[in-house]
């Protein structure tokens, strides 16, 4: 049966009724009882006017009530757009004129932002200055209690989840539209990604099969990406502030993981790093501190995901920044000018108002290694010195892995007749020397390419970082060692 994200988790919720499907810091829901509400959801909305295409904006935290209502959304034959309430007005502004939303479900908290009172003084203090969802020309659900500024004629969505005898069964549909996820793009011009349930279900049986997720595992996370896999295959979903004893799989970004090593539970088996570079000495420390642990590296976009996953054995073993090997049904190639393309079933419709893709460029530089995808960087990272391209993801590895290093960047910094100086900045670990700067300034020639020696080397206390997925914000870091 071709693959399809919501006939696939509701049928692992028919075959699992018993077993505990979701958990969150209030609630825990069986499969079964995550399959009835699911179909309530979707009849009463289609009852109250939610008709086929639809799209529903949507500002609700991850827990049991979020999944429920995001899939049945889904079921109703709607797609769910995932927005952030806290991008600038003007940034808001623009993205709802291209999607044209008729639903928003959010917070009761987020409606109470809106208007004049306690919540939206609060959220001014910390500089947070919300939409008046209240005002936005759609019909509106509400996550939580009533609050003054919910508009009047909400609909509740605990109420629209309570079991209701309801026996239709959704049928297959992978081609309809089921997510839409703002990325790059400006207020002039928004970006949003399309996916269908063909394309999410491509995504989350991959996954699955790559974890080895069954029945019987825990799986920790606030991530759709390794949340939703869970449920395909009958283990449980934890959305909680820390993985609990018990938990087997979890995701996490490369700096929690920093933080967390020696709290996270024994029972873990495997764990998976993403969104952002998985560095050696990271790795090192990782395997280390858990040696019975498997430490995947996934790398992937919102325009497809995964795209492959390397073991931290692989990367470690090589010299470059190992991506891995394409995951079954991931076609990879690299383009004339170094950028890798890929695609496949797990691949988005394209972009919303925008013709269907069949290919995404990736903005990636890479090569092939024996069928293996190794990173050079990005193609907008890429440094001109001497007339000669210099790709900071080439190196940048091999740096960090030096002695006393425990993270590395490079960039360019533009000089006054065009070209660009070389600068590496690099962060001590606990056991750096006071004379890093020079002595990883002397190693270099016989670990990177001679036109690609830096110009000057400088020690930093950490390197800048930006948004959730915590990359290195080369804009930020460039400023600074031009101080």
């Amino acid at each position: 049966m071709p693959a399809d994200l919501l006939v696939d988790v509701l049928n692992a919720a028919r075959e699992h009724r018993r077993s505990p499907a979701v958990t969150d810091s209030r609630e825990t829901i069986t499969y079964g009882g995550l399959l009835e509400r699911v179909l309530a959801t979707a009849q009463r909305l289609r009852a109250n006017g939610f008709a086929d295409g639809d799209r529903m904006l949507f500002s609700v935290r991850p827990g049991v009530r979020s999944i429920v209502l995001a899939l049945g959304a889904v079921a109703a034959g709607g797609t769910v757009v995932f927005v952030d309430p806290g991008n600038a007005p003007e940034l808001f502004a623009s993205r709802m004129e291209l999607v044209q939303p008729t639903w928003a479900a959010a917070e009761s908290m987020l409606y109470a932002a809106g208007v004049p009172g306690p919540v939206r003084a609060i959220a001014r203090r910390r500089g947070l200055v919300l939409p008046p969802y209240a005002k936005l020309d759609v019909r509106h659900i509400r996550s939580g209690p009533w609050l003054p500024g919910v508009p009047h004629g909400a609909l509740s969505a605990q109420r629209l989840a309570e079991p209701m005898c309801y026996n239709e069964f959704p049928a297959p549909s992978p081609d309809r539209d089921a997510v839409v996820v703002f990325t790059s793009g400006t207020t002039a011009a928004p970006k949003a990604v399309v996916h269908t349930r063909g394309s999410l279900g491509s995504a989350l049986r991959t996954l699955a099969a790559r974890c080895s997720l069954s029945p019987g595992d825990q799986v920790h996370t606030d991530h759709l990406t390794l949340g939703l896999p869970a449920l395909v295959a009958g283990a449980q979903w934890t959305i909680t502030p820390k993985p609990r004893p018990g938990a087997t799989h979890t995701i996490l970004v490369p700096t929690d993981l920093a933080d967390m090593l020696g709290t996270l539970p024994s029972s873990l088996r495997q764990v998976m790093l993403g969104s952002a570079p998985v560095l050696p000495p990271l790795l090192r420390r990782a395997r280390q501190a858990m040696p019975d642990v498997e430490f995947l590296a996934v790398y992937g976009m919102t325009e497809i995901l995964p795209v492959s996953v390397a073991t931290a054995e692989e990367k470690l073993q090589h010299r470059g920044d190992l991506l891995g090997t394409p995951l079954p049904g991931v076609n990879a190639r690299v383009a004339a000018d170094g950028e890798l393309l890929v695609s496949g079933a797990n691949l988005c419709r394209g972009y919303l108002g925008a013709p269907p893709m069949t290919e995404h460029a990736t903005g990636d530089l890479a090569r092939m290694d024996d069928g293996r995808i190794v990173l050079m960087g990005r193609k907008k990272d890429m440094i001109l010195r001497d007339s000669l391209n210099v790709y900071p993801g080439l190196y940048e590895p091999a740096i960090a892995a030096l002695p006393g290093v425990a993270d590395a960047a490079m960039v360019g910094v533009p000089d006054e007749i065009g070209d660009e100086k070389i600068v590496v900045a690099v962060v001590a670990d606990e056991d750096g020397p006071p004379d890093l700067a020079a002595k990883v300034r002397s190693a270099l020639p016989g670990l990177i390419d001679s036109h690609a020696i830096p110009d000057e080397v400088v020690v930093l206390p950490s390197l800048p970082v930006s948004g959730r997925s915590r990359k290195i914000d080369r804009d930020a870091l460039r400023d600074l060692v031009t101080r």
